[in-house]
């Protein structure tokens, strides 16, 4: 993922903050280059939290690059095994998540996320482009003749999906610690103006293919990359 420019600053967070997420997973989403790793790393710092970049995740558990997967295998097989990772990081607890991109095209995903607070990194196209043309890095739906066109088409799609993330921080080019500053900040509204939750907890399914009610079982996570 692009990064953004590097501060030294940290994030203050009031100390009762924590203690009211009551262990909450946070899920960055966004487009390629909102800065959902650079970000989600300062946020995870002050938050005292544990910082998953899902597509990372997701590279240790198939054995081989995005690319790769998308080249042998297809978006198709990518995507289900985005969703697959993504449920098995829901069984954990106390997360900043950076999601992939295209997380937010699959219900199922927002299934897993809602157990949690999503939060939107809305960059605007110039500022995407820009920071895609400093760190292109391999980014396999991006890979046409017309880049700029496809970002333009994919954010078309995707921006209304983003819009129903729990949080939506405009993005202008600021710091990632300026921005997770902005997300600690905004996170009490945002707990005082979410439903109770659901009665049931959501149906998780383990590496076997089980059904596990539990969020926090160390024993779901056993072999998962990233997540010992």
């Amino acid at each position: 993922m692009a990064s953004e420019p590097p501060s030294t600053a940290s994030v203050s967070v009031s100390p009762d903050l924590p203690g009211s997420l009551e262990g909450l997973n946070i899920y960055l989403v966004g487009m390629m280059g909102a800065g959902k790793s650079s970000v989600g790393r300062p946020l995870a710092e002050a938050l005292g939290y544990r910082f998953i970049d899902a597509d990372s995740v997701l590279e240790q558990h198939a054995g081989c690059s995005i690319p790769e997967l998308f080249e042998h295998q297809g978006e198709a097989a990518f995507r289900e095994l985005e969703s697959a990772v993504l449920n098995r990081i829901a069984c954990w607890h106390s997360l900043v998540v950076a999601t992939g991109g295209g997380v937010v095209s699959r219900p199922v995903n927002w299934g897993q996320m809602r157990q949690g607070l999503v939060v939107w990194l809305d960059a605007p196209e110039e500022l995407l482009l820009k920071r895609l043309r400093a760190d292109p890095g391999q980014r396999p739906l991006l890979t046409t003749a017309d880049p700029e066109s496809r970002l333009r088409q994919l954010l078309d799609q995707r921006r209304p999906l983003y819009s129903q993330a729990d949080l939506r921080v405009p993005q202008d080019g600021r710091a990632a610690a300026a921005v997770a500053q902005q997300v600690v900040e905004a996170i009490p509204t945002v707990l005082r103006q979410r439903e109770a939750p659901p009665q049931a907890p959501a149906e998780l399914i383990d590496m076997n293919g089980a059904s596990a009610a539990s969020l926090n079982s160390t024993a779901e996570l056993q072999g998962v990359p990233g997540l010992q």
